[in-house]
Formats: structure tokens, sequence, C-alpha cells
């Protein structure tokens, strides 16, 4: 993977960021710090190796750009993955709050995202504790959400959910699924290779012949 700054640059990057938005008594651990740079590096190059859009590769090897906006978002969702991971909640709130007041997206540092996903100008998006699987696409807007009862969607591999969609409860999704800009689903389970436009109940459940995912990601 090329990176479009140093690796110490971008621990210096990230730190002032963190530092400028929380100046508050709390110092961040240099060695933990450091730890969820090079993971998130390392989980980034991992995520954007099969992602074939552009601006995700130079030549035949992936490129990380501190300066696109969806590139580092989802960075900094691996990097306060990682602080959680390591038991600094501290680090892992800042960066995710982080996060937030820079791209407006809801990606809490607990939930596990998968190895492949993409995150397409996701300002305004809320991903909620729901089980995900590999290859998974979110544009803006996009709620994941819980009922009352507390229970989150299930996703299985190759999902795409366009913008302003939304996803609530108990949903068990199959592989192969898109969900239609604007449309939702509430307590609903949708088999394999389907389409769903149109909001709940009044959606409309449609075949997916086109295997969109591969738009995304080489397999």
């Amino acid at each position: 993977m090329k990176l479009s700054i140093s690796e110490d640059w971008l621990i210096s990057l990230v730190q002032s960021q963190v530092n400028f938005h929380f100046p508050d008594q709390y110092e961040i651990n240099p060695k933990i710090f450091e730890h969820c740079v090079k993971n998130g590096i390392y989980r980034i190059r991992k995520c954007f190796d099969p992602i074939v859009l552009k601006y995700y590769g130079q030549g035949d090897v992936s490129f990380f750009n501190h300066l696109h906006g969806d590139h580092y978002a989802m960075f900094l969702y691996f990097m306060s993955n990682e602080a959680y991971l390591a038991n600094d909640e501290i680090l892992a709130s800042k960066l995710f709050l982080l996060n937030k007041s820079l791209f407006g997206i809801d990606a809490f540092y607990s939930i596990k995202l998968p190895d492949h996903f993409l995150f397409v100008h996701p300002i305004g998006t809320i991903l909620g504790n729901a089980h995900f699987e590999d290859f998974f696409v979110v544009y803006q807007g996009v709620t994941i959400g819980s009922t009352t009862e507390g229970i989150y969607p299930t996703f299985s591999s190759s999902t795409i959910l366009y913008s302003n969609s939304s996803i609530i409860g108990n949903c068990h999704i199959s592989e192969n699924f898109v969900l239609g800009a604007n449309a939702s689903l509430i307590n609903t389970s949708i088999p394999a290779n389907k389409v769903v436009v149109g909001n709940y109940p009044n959606h409309s459940i449609l075949e997916n012949k086109n295997e969109l995912i591969s738009n995304y990601f080489k397999f």
C-alpha cells in the first residue's frame, strides 16, 4: 500500500487533531496511539486491496490518502476500534468523536465491521451494533438501528445500502443484498440475491441480477 504521507506524519496529524478537539486532562498514551496507527494502516491496506473504485489504488497497489474523506473516515474507525481492543476507551471515544466531528458518521468504536467494507461519502450515516459480514458498502444518510427491544439487524456478505435508507430491528439479511435509496425495512428478513425498494411495510422485493457488489470489490 502507498500512503499519501509517512507513517510518522500520520501519527502526528491524528494526534494533533485529537488534542485540538479534546484538550482535556486525559493524555494520550503514545505507545497505544502508535499501536492504533500501525494496526489501522494494516487493516486499511487489507480493506482497500480488493476495492476497484477510482482513488483507492495507484498502479498495482492500494492507496490511502489522508485528504480523501472516505479514506480517512474508514481509517479513524479502524483506529478507534483498535483503541477499544487495547482497552483504552478514552482514546477510542476521542477517535470516534473526531470521526463524527469531521465526517458526520456515527461508527461507534465497539462495533465490528468486517475486513472489507466501504464508506461512500457517509455524512449522516449511523451504524448500530448489528452483525456485519464481508464486502459491506454504506452510503450517506443510512441508519442501522434497533427497535425498542434492542434487537439489531444481521447482515450476510455482499451488502449495499444506498443513500438515506434504513434498516431497523430483527432483520436477517442474506447475501448479495441491495437496499435502494430512501428505502426502509423493519423486523423483516430477506433471502439471498434480492434488491429492496420502497418503505416498509409497502416495500418491494426484486431480484438482484446484476451483481452490483462487483462494482466495488474484486473477488
